[in-house]
């Protein structure tokens, strides 16, 4: 259990959609994702019979470390047997977190904090950019998965500051 002591507050992941998933059954698969920090673990909802699934569903991990990566899982559910996985992913949010620290009050809307391109060390399948819309900060995310034949997972990341915990600027900057 995290105490409000080392909490910095939450992140909201915005799981948006799978696109070209891997076929797991006969022609298609019921895929869902697992994303895990440390110990903690979250999933959505099982989307049947769909290799393009929409799942537009909000995952809210607790964020004491910045610096420890996220990692994402896409499984296919079956009744009868063990689920198959998938891919997996992994992402960081040093970038997300850097452009939380700036000082933004005055910045416009649609103001780029941050960009983050693909490479070697992470799964990103296209640049993503860290941004101002409407006061909030966001990062969109086109994750490739490894360990498969194909497919890539959309995403959308949010801070949610929570009173009383220590927030994002107590922590020193960490180094990419």
């Amino acid at each position: 259990m995290t105490s409000m002591d080392e909490l910095m507050g939450l992140l909201r992941i915005h799981v948006k959609r799978g696109i070209n998933l891997a076929v797991r059954d006969v022609r298609t698969s019921d895929p869902y994702v697992v994303v895990r920090m440390g110990t903690q673990r979250l999933k959505t909802k099982v989307i049947n019979k769909d290799i393009n699934p929409v799942w537009n569903e909000d995952l809210t991990l607790p964020i004491t470390d910045p610096g420890e990566p996220i990692k994402l899982t896409v499984f296919d559910y079956d009744t009868f047997s063990m689920d198959d996985d998938m891919g997996d992913a992994e992402f960081d949010i040093v970038a997300f977190v850097q452009a939380l620290r700036m000082d933004y009050a005055d910045f416009p809307d649609g103001t780029i904090l941050a960009k983050v391109q693909p490479g070697r060390k992470n799964c990103l399948a296209e640049e993503s950019v860290v941004v101002l819309r409407e006061g909030k900060v966001l990062q969109d995310l086109c994750l490739r998965l490894r360990n498969v034949e194909c497919g890539e997972v959309e995403l959308q990341l949010e801070w949610i500051e929570v009173p009383g915990c220590k927030g994002v600027s107590a922590t020193p900057t960490a180094t990419a």
